[in-house]
């Protein structure tokens, strides 16, 4: 590696963790219990007919239109703009997306981080928490108003992302319901969130596809959207190992900080290891990117990259 390119990496690393120090934990809620049905009376027997086809599942929303949106957690201003007030927060992300060049329909996204890393070990060690389901309530209806989508990320400190996803099923089995996995905070047993970036593998990013397929085809579910962000090339290993599953769309958005010309070297570089199945991404920092007087990149600018990107966010 350039000694240079790694010093840069290390600066943006040592900028992220800022963001992060302050923030307070969720506490876990439990869903509410199903309730028991009355018994119905059995009718009598029937003539045997043949089975109607199932109408087809609802259409994939990256197919139709440019993903646009804000992330955040409440009480988390460094972590993005969707915080607070969430209903002002729609409006800002409103306001965003008229900046963006008209032609192309554009679906609003509610990115809440839904899976907290902390540097310290919680109850089980696992140096994470989840939200409650009131909070994931909100940000849900928040993204509904806006007919948008809502995407849980996911920052699993020293857990594995599979069971992570797999503890907001209840929230996956909406339709307009997918998540986003954050392997920068994904760190191995001994390593504190923080210290180092973490990382993940194209097999791991597999499973939780494979998972989010099967929910897709049990519940009759539009295609669900499966984000996987990467700072940097150490962050996602043998990535050509996600393949391709019914019922998921993948995006691999490139977390690049700084000026333009330092994004577009990330994205380059990035781009080069992404699977042909996967859809790019683009992430904005508000703050971050403008630090030493930069500008941030115009959604001009974004959409003018090659391959051009199908999911853009912005903290």
């Amino acid at each position: 590696m350039v000694p240079k390119k790694a010093d840069a990496a290390e600066r943006t690393f040592d900028r992220r963790l800022v963001l992060t120090a302050a923030l307070a934990g969720f506490a876990t809620s439990a869903c509410g219990a199903l309730q028991r049905g009355q018994a119905l009376a059995v009718p009598a027997p029937a003539p045997a007919a043949v089975a109607a086809t199932p109408p087809p599942p609802p259409p994939n929303p990256l197919e139709k239109s440019l993903l646009v949106g804000f992330c955040g957690a409440p009480g988390a201003k460094a972590l993005g703009r969707m915080t607070g007030d969430l209903t002002e927060a729609s409006r800002a992300l409103r306001r965003q997306i008229e900046t963006f060049p008209a032609g192309r329909p554009i679906t609003p996204v509610v990115e809440l981080i839904a899976t907290t890393v902390h540097r310290s070990p919680g109850e089980d060690g696992m140096f994470r928490s989840r939200c409650a389901d009131s909070t994931v309530r909100d940000y849900l209806d928040a993204a509904r108003a806006m007919k948008g989508l809502l995407l849980l990320n996911i920052q699993p400190g020293r857990a594995d992302f599979l069971p992570e996803v797999q503890a907001y099923e209840r929230w996956l089995t909406e339709p307009d319901v997918g998540v986003a996995l954050d392997p920068e905070w994904a760190v191995e047993p001994g390593v504190i969130p923080g210290k180092k970036f973490g990382r993940t593998t194209g097999t791991e990013l597999d499973g939780v596809a494979r998972y989010l397929g099967g929910l897709a085809d049990a519940h009759r579910l539009p295609a669900k959207v499966m984000v996987y962000h990467q700072v940097a090339a150490s962050v996602v290993r043998d990535e050509a190992l996600l393949q391709q599953h019914k019922g998921v769309s993948v995006v691999k958005v490139v977390d690049g900080i700084g000026s333009a010309a330092a994004k577009k070297a990330t994205w380059q570089t990035l781009m080069k290891t992404m699977p042909a199945h996967v859809r790019p991404g683009f992430k904005l920092f508000f703050d971050e990117d403008t630090r030493r007087g930069a500008d941030l990149m115009t959604p001009a600018d974004v959409l003018a990259l090659n391959p051009t990107p199908a999911y853009v966010v912005y903290e």
